[in-house]
């Protein structure tokens, strides 16, 4: 079992980089357009973090995972309140190993 990362970043997708062999897109709708994507990884400080969480809502993601450090308990809310799985200040890498997920698959 393993997953796929669909990279976002507007800086890196200007550039027409690839990160694991996968295109980098300018924001999450540009990724969903393309993809199913079942959890969205927020690398955002706490403040922002919100911003990211209603798209992951409005795109239909199945999860949240918000970074260590990153907390924000009101977006938090209206993720589970729209049927979301929700982490925050957790790194998902030693939670994958943990739990015998590999990947990035390509």
């Amino acid at each position: 079992m393993g997953y796929r990362i669909i990279p976002t970043n507007p800086g890196l997708a200007k550039q027409n980089v690839e990160l694991y062999g996968e295109r980098v897109y300018p924001n999450l709708e540009a990724a969903f357009a393309d993809h199913e994507i079942d959890l969205v990884d927020v690398f955002r400080r706490s403040e922002d973090a919100g911003e990211f969480v209603d798209e992951a809502i409005k795109f239909g993601a199945k999860a949240v995972w918000l970074q260590m450090g990153v907390v924000d308990e009101e977006a938090g809310k209206r993720a589970v309140s729209a049927g979301l799985d929700v982490v925050m200040d957790s790194c998902p890498l030693p939670e994958s190993r943990r739990l015998g997920i590999s990947g990035p698959s390509t």
